[in-house]
């Protein structure tokens, strides 16, 4: 469960809110936008979402834990094993085979090598793109890359996937290729990369019942329409 109680967040102190007093439970399984008229703060509530900002006032909860104000370490952890990120760009490493880009979480969460690069090639081939796992970002096209970007965001298996404005520079077609991606990551996790060993005798096993928790920052009339649930800030 991925939820929001009372969120607010300024920059600064005494600065305007660009969102103030949000409470929100996310449904696990389904699709999420979240929407507003630019500037409403609908990326920033994803970096809140995903621990990279803590709020001004209220909580973040994930799995029923109140983490927003943990130590950065505790925050860290719960980024590393429960969150995924889909950014607008893919951010790729330019210098990184596509496969190496890929299980980058998975090695920082502790997973071993192994374990990390088969988990990373079914995911490649889950998208169509398994041909391209040798070839470096600058040599596949921008919808690969960003279905790419899915398959890094999934490889720890994690409950909550957050994607800013994932198909912002796509064309129609490729766009719709990955939010099909989201719709289908969002519908199950893998039972198996649950339980995959990280080395250090630790791999969580959560299951499959509720799938994840997708949710995406977006002003794309084209994604509300193929979003399960719509959050409007």
């Amino acid at each position: 469960m991925l939820a929001l109680k009372g969120v607010s967040f300024s920059y600064a102190r005494g600065a305007e809110e660009l969102f103030g007093g949000v409470s929100h439970v996310f449904t696990p399984g389904v699709v999420t936008a979240v929407t507003g008229p630019s500037g409403r703060g609908k990326s920033t509530l994803l970096y809140v979402l995903g621990l990279m900002l803590t709020p001004t006032s209220g909580r973040v909860l994930v799995e029923g834990e109140a983490v927003s104000a943990a130590p950065d370490a505790v925050r860290a952890r719960v980024r590393a094993h429960r969150i995924g990120f889909v950014f607008q760009d893919a951010a790729l490493d330019p210098t990184r085979t596509v496969l190496d880009s890929v299980i980058e979480p998975a090695l920082y969460a502790g997973w071993r090598l192994r374990d990390a690069r088969a988990r990373g090639s079914g995911l490649l081939a889950q998208m169509g793109v398994s041909a391209r796992a040798g070839h470096r970002p600058g040599e596949i096209s921008g919808g690969q890359a960003q279905r790419v970007a899915v398959c890094r965001a999934l490889v720890t298996d994690p409950v909550v996937v957050l994607a800013d404005e994932p198909t912002g520079n796509l064309d129609r077609d490729n766009a719709a290729g990955v939010l099909a991606a989201l719709s289908a990551a969002a519908g199950g996790r893998d039972q198996a990369a649950g339980n995959a060993d990280n080395g250090a005798g630790s791999g969580p096993d959560r299951g499959t019942s509720e799938g994840r928790t997708v949710v995406i920052a977006t002003h794309d009339p084209f994604v509300l329409d193929h979003a399960d649930e719509v959050l409007a800030l």
